[in-house]
């Protein structure tokens, strides 16, 4: 089992984004996407009067998070949850709203480090790639039952495979001599498949297809739009929402869910904003934040990312 030892990525400034929100006697962060528990340690050791509530969906991350964060006492709060059930996590635990909600999507270094898990395609393992193993449908369920078309769609929504309609063919073919059980073997079709004039530009040829079947299997979009909402309404005045995401589908999202919820609602065609009708929220980064090339350099996951934030200025009710 690996150590919980890795950086997550812009972590000086997702605390510095949050600190504001976060630096008030009683104030509570909800680390909605826990993983090894990187983010909560940094702001329990650097922000001494918050309380951190921690989600995963993975029973395994928490674990290892909550033994990590265990020195902090009553301090950290783990629960075991999908990120959209946000509403319910606090409604259990008597908390009619908090002063800061993170969000480090995707998939985390633990699941990739876990050969067993099915998330990696440098070794041979199971195709599962369930963040929670107790349940749901595994990566192989998906290859062996959808048909060309969805495994068309995935491929090409969220993997952005140029060559989807041909690898789900290849799947499909492939898969009625024999089930499809570990990766090597679904690596080995992607090699054949792509050209290789692509397999020598953007990565590894596994590496958007692994990414396709990992949302499909977790169902990532449909929770995160559910979420987005829910972790809005969840922040008193003066807190705050923090995303970093790594795909453009979800970075998307986030965007569409920050600009809904700082839009007035006085018509566009009106010269000014009568006073009671200002947006109850405010975009803190424009546009997105990306990682320094330093920090890229030394963490290969930060290229990828984009980092948005929204604040709540104004009580929802406030005229």
């Amino acid at each position: 089992m690996p150590s919980p030892s890795h950086v997550p990525v812009l972590l000086d400034r997702v605390v510095a984004l949050l600190a504001p929100a976060l630096d008030r006697p009683g104030s509570v962060l909800v680390d909605a996407t826990l993983g090894l528990g990187g983010h909560s340690e940094a702001v329990l050791s650097r922000i001494d009067a918050t309380r951190v509530i921690g989600i995963d969906r993975d029973p395994q991350a928490l674990e290892m998070a909550t033994r990590r964060l265990a020195p902090y006492g009553d301090r950290f709060t783990g629960v075991h949850a999908v990120y959209d059930e946000i509403e319910d996590v606090l409604d259990d635990l008597g908390l009619p709203a908090v002063d800061g909600v993170l969000f480090d999507l995707g998939v985390s270094s633990m699941q990739l480090d876990v050969r067993e898990r099915g998330f990696a395609y440098a070794e041979d393992a199971p195709l599962d790639m369930r963040m929670d193993g107790t349940v749901g449908i595994t990566a192989a369920e998906v290859l062996n039952t959808y048909d060309a078309a969805d495994l068309t769609r995935i491929l090409r929504e969220y993997g952005e495979e140029k060559f989807a309609r041909k690898i789900a063919a290849a799947i499909v073919r492939e898969r009625a001599t024999e089930p499809f059980a570990r990766s090597g073997r679904l690596v080995e079709l992607l090699y054949a498949e792509i050209p290789a004039p692509a397999r020598r530009t953007g990565g590894h040829p596994a590496k958007r297809t692994f990414q396709a079947l990992r949302m499909e299997v977790n169902d990532e979009l449909a929770v995160l739009r559910r979420a987005m909402p829910a972790s809005i309404d969840a922040i008193n005045v003066g807190g705050r929402v923090v995303v970093e995401s790594y795909h453009s589908l979800e970075d998307r999202l986030v965007k569409q869910a920050f600009v809904a919820a700082t839009r007035s609602d006085v018509p566009v065609d009106m010269p000014f904003v009568p006073e009671g009708h200002e947006p109850a929220l405010r975009l803190v980064t424009r546009g997105s934040e990306k990682a320094s090339a330093e920090e890229i350099s030394e963490n290969p996951r930060a290229a990828s990312v984009r980092l948005r934030v929204i604040e709540r200025v104004r009580d929802r009710g406030a005229a």
